[in-house]
């Protein structure tokens, strides 16, 4: 599968460039210029919708974020909000071919979300992982997920200065659960954690696919009843 390069919806146009612009001033100064700080915010949404796709999972229209899980909640959740919202997609192959799959997407989570988090000082996140995404979001925030299916080692997690930024964790049919494991620690009071029964993937007796593919969409706006009462 080919990987995507970075692109993103609506203020997260060309976010990735400024926020690398904002962690190489900092680092080579110290501190933002006067000026930089307000023109970056400027341009910065309230919340940003950061979701990791499942394995082979159709990006779907826009905003591209998966056609599965991705896409439904981020227009479920925009409808029930009243202040400005984006989303990413995060960029890694999604494809059980590719060894160190998740370990790409962990990273890049990591890195987006620490990068737009300095760029847009008052931005606040929410999560979204399907299937392997899951795995990709458990790893991200200090949870492994070695063991269960289309998991690894952590490679990168969020700085816990971050931790009261990210609003909510909104995991579907995620792998970690078929070997008796969920998110705790901080996170876990914002987290939703949905498992169809007879998932083959989150629950360890499942057996129907067809239940991995096609019951994860109708929650969506259950997920973003959850994610909007925290934000």
């Amino acid at each position: 599968m080919n990987r995507f390069r970075r692109t993103s919806v609506g203020t997260v146009l060309g976010r990735s460039a400024a926020a690398t612009a904002v962690l190489t001033t900092v680092a080579a100064a110290g501190v933002l210029t006067a000026t930089a700080t307000p023109a970056r915010a400027a341009g910065c949404a309230d919340v940003e919708v950061v979701a990791a796709r499942g394995t082979n999972e159709p990006l779907g229209a826009e905003p591209g974020l998966g056609s599965v899980v991705g896409n439904p909640v981020y227009h479920a959740l925009a409808k029930r909000l009243r202040i400005s919202h984006s989303a990413y997609r995060v960029h890694y192959p999604a494809d059980f071919t590719e060894p160190a799959s998740v370990q790409q997407g962990n990273r890049d989570l990591v890195e987006h979300v620490t990068a737009a988090a300095a760029a847009c000082p008052n931005q606040r996140f929410v999560l979204v992982g399907y299937s392997q995404g899951a795995n990709v979001v458990d790893n991200s925030i200090g949870i492994s997920s070695v063991g269960a299916k289309v998991g690894g080692p952590i490679v990168a997690t969020l700085p816990s200065e971050l931790q009261p930024r990210i609003a909510a964790i909104l995991l579907f049919g995620n792998p970690i659960r078929g070997i008796g494991r969920s998110v705790t620690g901080p996170y876990a009071d914002r987290t939703y954690d949905t498992c169809s029964a007879d998932d083959p993937v989150c629950d360890p007796h499942g057996t129907n696919w067809n239940v991995h593919i096609t019951s994860y969409g109708p929650k969506a706006g259950e997920a973003a009843d959850f994610a909007a009462a925290r934000l």
